[in-house]
């Protein structure tokens, strides 16, 4: 017990040094991200004790720089250098002149959260949605005047209506191939629990979208400048991979920034570099948090919190919330949700052929419940990428998520009420 404790221990020293910090000073943006991670993570290497310090620095370094790590890291780059190239070539610009000539005012919030819902059903991915729309949502809200962590917390929270749901998410993929059921099996009981969740969010974001008010002029939309982020949505849509869909926006916002006499070569490398450099807080915080999870993986965190769920269940409702319980704590402890879906999966078939939970409500429970964490937790990469791009605190993005606050109260009550009954 004490181990297992301790062993958490590193994220509690998070939450309390970040958050009574902040609101002892009474704002979020007082105490830097990174410097709470730097502290924990210090905290973290200096507690695990039992092995020569440089061990502990070396287990550290690799769980910062694991094979996820660096993927994620490589597509803030990318993000980076497309969103500032972008903004310097107009893109930005035309695309949300585009939105505001389509969209009546009222409907700029709906809009937006229906767009990134229907971007992730397609393509699968959250950290794609967000990477292609933050921007563009950005620019509306500064056109309107709307919240700026509000919009960005709308895409978001849409990106993971199709995490959640996709055919092709890797989450879905994942829950399935562990539970032993089909995609489209578990795509039914999803959807039961999805669709109202959504549904419900849509007419709130309608009637909050009320009050918004439409720029007094807009202008004309400059057609060209809008291929990029055409392309990159067109292409995301069709399922090619991030990195690439990233890099042929790069190539566009150069080779139409040029030829309008947006800038020349050097002012695109200028405005790559400068977007770059604008995820270099990102960058940090992902490496650190790696390492720090790395950690608390090592010394048995997850196994504790694992064993701690499982050996009080005793009926088939217990079962569900044990598994729903289970994922959600792990992925509070790895900060990915495919991950955690991994960690648990073997676990939570072994609980649910116990208990008689079905499989395809077992697969649902597992993607539901870290899409919902893993849409909360401010040092996320979902909510880290989205920060970067707003230059907004990920923590002040928090209270507008809807969204996946909703998904949750409503996954909990399917395991409360034995709902979807066919599945339950």
């Amino acid at each position: 017990m004490k181990k297992g404790i301790i062993a958490l221990s590193p994220i509690v020293v998070f939450i309390l040094f970040y958050l009574v910090t902040s609101i002892i000073a009474g704002d979020f943006y007082k105490i830097p991200i990174t410097v709470a991670f730097m502290v924990s993570s210090i905290y973290a290497i200096t507690v695990f004790t039992g092995r020569p310090l440089m061990h502990r620095i070396n287990s550290y370094s690799r769980g910062a720089a694991t094979e996820q790590m660096m993927l994620m890291i490589w597509i803030f780059v990318l993000a980076g250098a497309f969103a500032h190239s972008a903004k310097q070539m107009g893109s930005i610009d035309a695309t949300v002149n585009l939105a505001l000539s389509l969209l009546p005012p009222q409907m700029i919030f709906a809009g937006m959260f229906l767009a990134a819902c229907f971007i992730s059903l397609s393509i699968g991915t959250s950290v794609g949605t967000i990477a292609a729309l933050t921007p563009i949502a950005v620019g509306l809200a500064q056109e309107t005047g709307a919240d700026l962590a509000m919009m960005t917390a709308i895409i978001v929270g849409g990106s993971f209506f199709g995490d959640n749901l996709s055919f092709i998410s890797d989450t879905t993929i994942m829950a399935t191939q562990t539970q032993g059921c089909r995609l489209s099996d578990k795509f039914r009981v999803n959807a039961f629990i999805v669709m109202p969740a959504a549904l419900v969010i849509l007419v709130v974001y309608y009637f909050l979208g009320q009050d918004t008010i439409a720029p007094q002029q807009i202008p004309a939309v400059e057609w060209v400048k809008v291929i990029p982020y055409l392309t990159v949505l067109v292409t995301a849509v069709c399922g090619m991979n991030v990195m690439a869909v990233l890099t042929i926006g790069i190539v566009l916002c150069g080779i139409i920034g040029m030829f309008t006499g947006s800038f020349d070569i050097y002012g695109w490398f200028g405005a790559m570099g400068d977007g770059i450099m604008s995820m270099g807080e990102l960058i940090i915080v992902t490496m650190m948090a790696g390492g720090m999870l790395e950690l608390i993986k090592q010394q048995g965190g997850i196994d504790f919190i694992i064993n701690m769920l499982t050996r009080r269940v005793s009926s088939k409702r217990g079962a569900e919330l044990s598994i729903a319980t289970l994922v959600s704590l792990v992925d509070v402890c790895t900060a990915n949700n495919t991950v955690a879906i991994l960690t648990v999966g073997d676990i939570a078939k072994q609980i649910g052929d116990r208990y008689g939970v079905d499989n395809k409500k077992c697969a649902s429970i597992l993607d539901t419940f870290s899409c919902t964490v893993q849409g909360l937790i401010p040092y996320g990469a979902q909510l880290l990428i989205a920060a970067g791009l707003a230059s907004v605190n990920p923590v002040a993005i928090l209270p507008y998520l809807y969204y996946p606050f909703a998904l949750g109260i409503v996954a909990i009550l399917s395991i409360l009420l034995r709902y979807p009954k066919r599945y339950s």
